[in-house]
């Protein structure tokens, strides 16, 4: 088991140089996440610790096998962890098998491989950048270069540990002012027994390595490449450290690391925003590398979830992409350029949507011949062009997107893991709740006005509507990217999914209402090969 448990969370360097293979540049920076060879001197210079630094950015798309398919890093967290166990994220031809993790039924599986996923993922990624952290002072390089790559491994140790209290800890409102248990901090390369920390102690730390990872990319005077979004810079430890506040509860510092994040990412045209989330636009500040040389085959994002992937357009396939819940997305106005995404029933008047003859009253499938053709005009109209068109298989729904494409065979793209409107939706959370409700308002419209997004909105709300607000636009802008769960989460809100005949689009077997103080209060239990090999864990609790 102690063997199992070093090679399954401790493995550094060994782990992400297996990934790697030397840059065809003569520019360190412009290495993209590739295979390669040992880790003997993974970090004994900076042009070899940039390379484990991609090592970092593979994992996070690359299949971990010992858990199977579709077990492929943030891939699986976007749709295992946030998207299915959602309110309005729907993938209804999988909804019956996949319902206990829709109805969040894992969380106290401690021998359970969903339970123990996203434990041993983000300690992976841990790991390997305790390895460069520990290292990094002493390889050969320019001091530049070695504060680059310590600050962007710091980065990503606050990234893979703020991930981890969404899913292992409670909300900070329910953990007595940050007494209740944590995660266990480890931020060297040891592998022995080790205590949890307290909430309030991980926060702490991620503070202070995204302060000192913010320090070392100002000292060093360097950047990523333009496009390198796999590669943390100081935007993203901004936005990370936004995230952590936000989630902690911590407003203040939430806006002003939000508004650091943003700067020199404006927000994307509408342009970009129609161009099928599968290249970096202005506004990705941190996502995954997604050339076709890298292709993850079956376990892509894509081959899935793409309106264009494998499985929308297999012939005879009814898997669909993924579809958007039918009550928020009627609370977007028509002219929204986010609503055009959506086979949203604005877009079909005239047809019956309670008529089983219509529309399938379980898994939502278009079967009206008049309604499939109307979905099939319009989504030849709206198709991106240049890339495999959607839904080639032939099979409509309600709610169906046109947000995610890829851009090869099977399913090839980057994904956002950060966004610009991402951080512009943190200033709105974090103004409401700091009371300023005009600056809340002005985020808003930045946001869906002054973008393009819908030239005709504006915002006069207060209170609860405006709160509503906040969160209908955040679910909308941010839908599929791996942050539904988690929101519903921090704000202590009931999942409630409904049916065709009850008014929403969700499959019956997990139309149902999941309160925000059950499920262990939304939190994962600690898996069991964890607190089995670490003898310093209390056992119970929170």
């Amino acid at each position: 088991m102690k063997k199992y448990i070093n090679r399954l969370f401790m493995g550094a360097l060994v782990t992400s140089m297996s990934f790697l293979t030397p840059s065809c540049s003569s520019d360190y920076l412009d290495t993209a996440p590739t295979d390669s060879t040992g880790a003997t001197d993974a970090v004994g210079t900076t042009a070899n610790a940039m390379k484990a630094l991609n090592g970092i950015a593979k994992i996070m798309t690359t299949q971990q096998y010992y858990f199977g398919g579709g077990f492929a890093g943030e891939n699986n967290i976007m749709i295992q962890y946030e998207a299915y166990p959602s309110q309005n994220y729907n993938y209804n031809y999988y909804a019956n098998g996949w319902a206990p993790i829709f109805n969040q039924q894992f969380h106290t599986r401690t021998n359970s491989i969903y339970d123990a996923y996203a434990w041993y993922y983000y300690y992976t990624l841990i790991g390997n950048a305790n390895t460069i952290i520990g290292n990094i002072d002493a390889a050969e390089g320019l001091d530049s270069e070695k504060q680059f790559i310590k600050a962007s491994a710091l980065t990503f140790r606050a990234y893979a540990f703020e991930k981890l209290i969404h899913y292992y800890c409670y909300r900070w409102q329910d953990s007595n002012n940050g007494a209740s248990q944590g995660l266990v901090l480890r931020l060297d390369e040891s592998t022995g027994g080790m205590p949890y920390s307290t909430l309030a102690q991980t926060y702490a730390q991620i503070y202070n390595d995204l302060d000192n990872a913010i320090s070392l990319f100002e000292n060093s005077g360097m950047d990523r490449k333009d496009g390198e979004v796999w590669i943390p810079n100081i935007n993203v430890a901004h936005a990370v450290y936004a995230r952590a506040a936000l989630t902690k509860q911590d407003y203040s510092k939430a806006l002003s690391e939000a508004k650091l994040a943003r700067k020199g990412y404006p927000l994307m045209s509408n342009a970009d925003y129609k161009a099928g989330f599968c290249n970096p636009t202005s506004e990705w500040l941190f996502g995954s590398f997604g050339s076709a040389q890298e292709n993850n085959w079956y376990w892509s994002y894509g081959t899935q979830y793409a309106c264009n992937g494998y499985y929308a357009n297999a012939e005879g396939s009814p898997n669909g992409a993924g579809s958007i819940g039918r009550e928020l997305i009627n609370r977007i106005p028509n002219q929204d350029t986010r609503k055009a995404l959506f086979l949203s029933e604005d877009k079909f008047p005239g047809y019956d949507w309670n008529n089983e003859d219509v529309i399938d009253p379980d898994y939502a499938i278009f079967y009206d011949d008049n309604l499939i053709n109307d979905a099939a005009a319009y989504i030849k109209k709206n198709a991106v062009s240049g890339l495999d068109a959607p839904y080639q298989a032939g099979y409509y729904y309600l709610g169906a997107q046109l947000k995610f494409y890829v851009f090869d065979t099977p399913g090839v793209s980057y994904l956002p893991f950060i966004r610009s409107s991402e951080m512009a939706l943190v200033e709105a959370e974090a103004n409401y709740f700091l009371n300023d409700t005009p600056a809340a308002q002005a985020a808003l419209v930045e946001l869906n006005a002054t973008s393009g997004r819908n030239p005709e909105y504006t915002c006069t709300k207060t209170g609860v509507d405006l709160w509503n607000e906040i969160m209908d636009y955040r679910e909308v802008e941010l839908w599929g990217e791996g942050a539904a769960w988690s929101d519903y989460k921090r704000w202590n809100r009931p999942v409630v999914r409904t049916t065709i005949a009850q008014g929403g689009n969700a499959y019956p077997s997990v139309a149902i209402t999941i309160p925000a103080d059950g499920a262990n209060k939304w939190t994962w239990d600690v898996p069991l090969n964890e607190t089995d090999y670490n003898d310093e864990l209390k056992l119970g609790g929170k």
